[in-house]
């Protein structure tokens, strides 16, 4: 397929990132391979005598008929045997066999392409081809379908079997154009109920391991690499090796250690992704065909020919139970190249730009939200049951994403887990968690209570005062909701079991009316009038997070519920920033850090503790204030 412009390879999210990493680490590692072993491109072997020696030009080479100096089999350096700037004729067929019979005998549909005149070197000529082609029997039953390439220079024969042929002026190789892959797994759905309207599609079964077969891609690339130069044929990485077509005479120069190549025609199926693919089987009769022809940079080829190899043979290696290196599977790659190749240029180049914004607000929010929760001193404005209602939503929104992990980026699925981690951890920073002995007609032995750390001070009394109203009249809402919407999934739509119903069910409440739950802490903010006692400075990060996520929804691939509730906080904050203009000043409330302007809150709990001596102990003792004590006793401004 065609090759994505560079702007296009300027993603940044996290899995954008692993990909620059790798890419990163890649140079490096062949930097310090040049530095101790000898580059591609150098062909200085002084271990071999004559090997440093330079090649002449293939036409100048010695006569077959006069014995060269200690012949080698392997040639140590290998130089283009045609000069740049030569035109190329090029045919390519498509055949079931290996074995090609003489050109004017094959089939003339199997005759895909046919350019002629391509210049080695021109970095204008660039062709695209589209074509159709029928499907061979032995394809359609997994067989494998072969692309044999002739190529010669412009005017001479392109037949080997011809008599004019000549291996000097043309040569034949072949690549497979489909690959074999585990069989896409197709997840079984059908209706709980409805009887014999159930629908359902079979899944495949893999309980005895993968099932594999055979996958086409309508698109590739056909690249001519015109500056590799002189190559020292045996340290080659051999993804780089095996696009390297040697003479076929095996002829040397005068040292016997050196030979030619023909042009590396590099067959590009770096940009192939897997959903476009087409599983090849008996209804396919015939398939699409593009083909890109141009010429490629030295260090472009090299690039993408080790990348690529080496995330066939991770992906090899997971679909056969082998170990996986530390590029994983090869999903995560697959997912960044989606992202270049499907998302449109503007909308990335936004994301690219705002995915550095993202992990700076996200790292400031989290750490101003860790440090709001360790420094608040009381629970004035807090909705405990808000914040119980985030972890059980966001652990359905996890098993959700879990139960769908085929559409979902392990990015998503992280930051879903530590998120849960932190609403769980201001559970304990709000009340005391504690296992007790259950009541006696309870049929547990033990059962978890949320205990006060403190006695509350009336304005704690009235915020929790202030959250039950809010729940109560949210329950009053969300629970019809939530019945109605289940009621529809289970009469209407097809799942995969009642678990997957469940799941699916609250979760899309959760998408749904996830919002409500960030009512009461608005409904507080209300009858407070206050906003201090909110963490303003993460909330602030985490609503600008909100915007750049709805950019994330177009571009990070993820369920279509997850992706439409990226929208729903956006609600919430123009809400909040109303509360924060009405409430502007008010020096009777706690700050972000629970700390107030004249303490209202830490008097009234040290006045609302309980009496820690007997209430007899003062009995004998005079009522009397003393002067001492009227004079330490100030009037509060």
């Amino acid at each position: 397929m065609p090759e994505p412009t560079a702007e296009t390879e300027s993603g940044w999210s996290p899995t954008i990132k692993s990909a620059i990493q790798g890419i990163g680490i890649f140079f490096l590692a062949q930097f310090v391979l040049n530095q101790f072993i000898g580059g591609g491109n150098k062909s200085g072997n002084t271990s071999t005598p004559g090997a440093s020696s330079p090649i002449p030009s293939f036409d100048a080479r010695p006569d077959s008929a006069v014995a060269v100096q200690s012949y080698n089999s392997i040639p140590q350096n290998v130089a283009p045997i045609w000069p740049i700037d030569s035109a190329l004729d090029l045919s390519i067929y498509v055949s079931p066999s290996l074995v090609m019979p003489a050109l004017k005998s094959a089939p003339a549909e199997s005759l895909v392409v046919q350019e002629k005149g391509f210049i080695i070197g021109d970095w204008k000529d660039k062709r695209e081809i589209d074509t159709t082609f029928p499907v061979p029997d032995e394809v359609q039953h997994n067989g494998t379908l072969w692309a044999h390439f002739y190529v010669a220079l412009a005017g001479h024969e392109l037949d080997p079997a011809a008599s004019d042929y000549s291996v000097a002026k043309a040569y034949h190789f072949f690549r497979p154009l489909n690959v074999v892959l585990p069989k896409k797994k197709v997840v079984k759905t059908k209706k709980l109920l409805g009887g014999s309207n159930t629908t359902e599609v079979v899944e495949e079964d893999v309980t005895s391991g993968p099932t594999f077969t055979s996958y086409y891609h309508p698109n590739f690339t056909i690249s001519v690499v015109p500056d590799s130069g002189t190559l020292n044929y045996p340290t080659l990485h051999p993804a780089i090796r095996q696009f390297i077509v040697l003479e076929s005479t095996g002829a040397r120069d005068a040292s016997g250690q050196n030979g030619w190549f023909y042009p590396i025609l590099f067959v590009n199926t770096f940009w192939q992704l897997r959903d476009h693919m087409t599983e090849l089987n008996s209804t396919v009769k015939r398939l699409p065909l593009h083909i890109s022809l141009n010429n490629l940079n030295n260090w472009k080829f090299s690039l993408y020919a080790s990348i690529d190899e080496g995330l066939k043979q991770n992906q090899q290696q997971a679909a056969t139970g082998g170990p996986v290196g530390a590029g994983g599977d090869g999903s995560e790659f697959e997912e960044f190249k989606r992202i270049l190749v499907d998302t449109n240029i503007y909308l990335l180049s936004t994301t690219a730009i705002v995915s550095v914004l993202h992990m700076v607000f996200e790292m400031l929010a989290f750490k101003s939200d860790i440090s709001h929760w360790r420094n608040k001193k009381d629970n004035v404005g807090i909705s405990v049951r808000t914040i119980l209602a985030n972890v059980f939503m966001q652990t359905v929104i996890l098993l959700y994403l879990v139960d769908n992990r085929e559409g979902t980026s392990w990015m998503i699925l992280f930051g879903q887990g530590m998120g849960i981690m932190l609403e769980a951890w201001k559970i304990t920073k709000t009340v005391d968690v504690r296992v007790r002995p259950a009541p006696a007609a309870s049929w547990l032995p033990y059962h978890v209570t949320f205990e006060d750390k403190h006695k509350l001070s009336d304005t704690e009394q009235k915020t929790k005062e202030y959250d039950e109203i809010a729940f109560r009249y949210l329950y009053l809402i969300a629970i019809p909701l939530l019945g109605a919407y289940a009621g529809y999934s289970l009469l209407y739509e097809t799942h995969k079991s009642w678990y997957s119903f469940t799941i699916t069910t609250l979760v899309g409440s959760v998408y749904a009316y996830g919002f409500l739950m960030m009512v009461p802490s608005l409904y507080i903010n209300y009858r407070l009038q206050s906003v201090a006692h909110m963490p303003a400075k993460a909330m602030t990060y985490k609503f600008l997070n909100t915007f750049i996520d709805d950019l994330f929804a177009f571009t990070i691939k993820m369920p279509m519920l997850h992706r439409l509730a990226t929208l729903r906080d956006d609600v919430i904050f123009f809400v909040y920033l109303y509360q924060g203009w009405k409430y502007k000043v008010d020096y009777a409330r706690v700050n972000e850090f629970g700390q107030g302007g004249d303490e209202e809150e830490i008097e009234d709990k040290l006045a609302n503790k309980p009496l820690v001596s007997p209430p007899d102990a003062d009995a004998g003792s005079s009522a009397k204030v003393s002067g001492i004590d009227k004079g330490s006793a100030k009037k509060r401004k």
